[in-house]
């Protein structure tokens, strides 16, 4: 069950962090970061992986692309 809201979670994250890239809106990656962080929590908690690889890949994701605009743009 958790791993199911980790991947939920994970894809709201995912899709934020895809919005702020192609629209370059950076400040959607500070949004999305918190979110992929609570989602990394749940799917440490579940017992399938999934959940929390996904959410480790969008903070991934969301860090670098705020490293390359300097966290800003």
């Amino acid at each position: 069950m958790l791993n199911i809201l980790s991947l939920l979670v994970g894809l709201v994250a995912f899709v934020i962090a895809f919005v702020g890239l192609v629209l370059f809106l950076g400040w959607l990656n500070w949004l999305a970061l918190p979110i992929a962080a609570v989602g990394t929590a749940l799917g440490l908690l579940s017992d399938s992986k999934a959940g929390r690889n996904l959410n480790i890949l969008v903070l991934i994701f969301g860090g670098f692309r705020l490293f390359i605009g300097s966290g800003f743009i």
